[in-house]
């Protein structure tokens, strides 16, 4: 996954937590700017700390797999928990 493909998932997180970005970028510990870049596919580049914290605001969490390889049993029913399809 990239991070122009991260953006509008992060968007949509941030909305159902009902978060403006400002709130978001102040729990992080983020700049608003560097969130809406993020959000608005427009951000080449992003330090690993701030994505994490950003996604642990959210309640996501990075995942490592093959790539190209099908989800798990494990991912479709962490993702089914979570809401996600």
């Amino acid at each position: 996954m990239t991070l122009q493909e991260l953006g509008p998932i992060v968007r949509e997180h941030r909305r159902r937590a009902g978060l403006s970005m400002q709130a978001l970028a102040d729990m992080a510990g983020v700049d608003r700017t560097l969130l809406s870049r993020l959000e608005n596919q427009h951000l080449a580049e992003m330090g690993y700390a701030k994505l994490q914290r950003l996604l642990a605001v959210l309640g996501l969490e990075f995942s490592v797999r093959p790539a190209g390889g099908l989800p798990t049993l494990q991912d479709l029913q962490r993702d089914a928990l979570r809401g996600e399809s």
